[in-house]
């Protein structure tokens, strides 16, 4: 592995091109502090996961939860399965650009193409232009890669700012997205067994916990009402399906807490009531 210990060099999987915003929320989140950050692409959140464990990467960045799509439900299950943590989080405010080759007009566009997310967060810009021919593509960043490796002048792909610079591509028009309150949380992950990545710059006061209760009336409310006494702030709760038990649930649910004590005492109370109750991470919460 390449991690050295200080912070020097770091090599961190995301799930996308580089150019991405996952590649940006990792700058955000990591890049005043370590002097070579290396970012390793992956083409689907299971391979991210995968190198992570192998211990191929230091560490991952996946995005959790988009403030208008919702959330990213593969990576709460790859969470509770995989014995990883969460060290950090960050907030990136996503900006949707219009990006084509040099030299590339607007009125010479015909086809665009990005992340089908990304397509349904600018659907005022695209119906402003119907003679634009819209394409899905697997990823924001790799849609401008394709346009420039490809040398196309009548396609443009919709991504992050960076995804121009990285391959080369013009910035056609900037902020195409439908809503400006358009924010992504992203997830600093690391194995278990591994020691811290970097030292919190401040004190943790957020908590994320999943955990699994008996299917009966009540369960859930007394599970939430024991967080509750112990003084603790739910900031978030979500559920997924549990594979092979039809209507059964995992609960996961982020809670701030002002003192380490309290967010103790709130995982002793889950876990008295839960049948299972797993701590994904403990970190300082991200501020918009």
């Amino acid at each position: 592995m390449n991690f050295k210990t200080g912070g020097n060099f770091l090599r961190i999987a995301i799930q996308g091109e580089a150019g991405s915003n996952s590649h940006m929320a990792t700058v955000a989140m990591l890049g005043k502090e370590v002097a070579d950050l290396e970012i390793v692409p992956c083409n689907i959140s299971a391979e991210v996961m995968g190198r992570v464990m192998a211990g191929e990467v230091d560490a991952a960045v996946l995005p959790i939860e988009n403030s208008l799509h919702g959330s990213v439900a593969e990576h709460y299950d790859l969470l509770l399965e995989l014995d990883v943590r969460v060290e950090r989080e960050s907030l990136l405010r996503i900006r949707h650009n219009l990006i084509a080759a040099p030299g590339v007009k607007p009125e010479d566009i015909r086809r665009v193409l990005s992340h089908p997310v990304a397509l349904s967060q600018c659907r005022k810009f695209l119906a402003s232009h119907p003679e634009f021919e819209v394409m899905p593509f697997y990823d924001t960043a790799g849609a401008v890669k394709h346009v420039m490796a490809d040398g196309l002048k009548d396609t443009a792909g919709i991504a992050p700012e960076l995804a121009a610079r990285q391959y080369g591509g013009v910035v056609l028009q900037a902020g195409v997205e439908d809503h400006a309150q358009n924010f992504t949380r992203f997830h600093l992950i690391r194995r278990t067994i591994d020691s811290q990545l970097l030292p919190s710059p401040e004190a943790d006061n957020k908590m994320s916990l999943a955990f699994a209760i008996d299917h009966r009336p009540g369960t859930l409310v007394a599970a939430l009402q024991r967080l509750a006494a112990e003084g603790v702030d739910l900031t978030k709760i979500e559920s997924r399906p549990v594979p092979g038990s039809p209507w059964e649930y995992v609960f996961y649910v982020d809670v701030r807490f002002d003192t380490p004590a309290r967010a103790e005492a709130a995982v002793s109370a889950l876990t008295e009531h839960a049948r299972m109750v797993k701590v994904l991470g403990r970190y300082r919460a991200a501020e918009a």
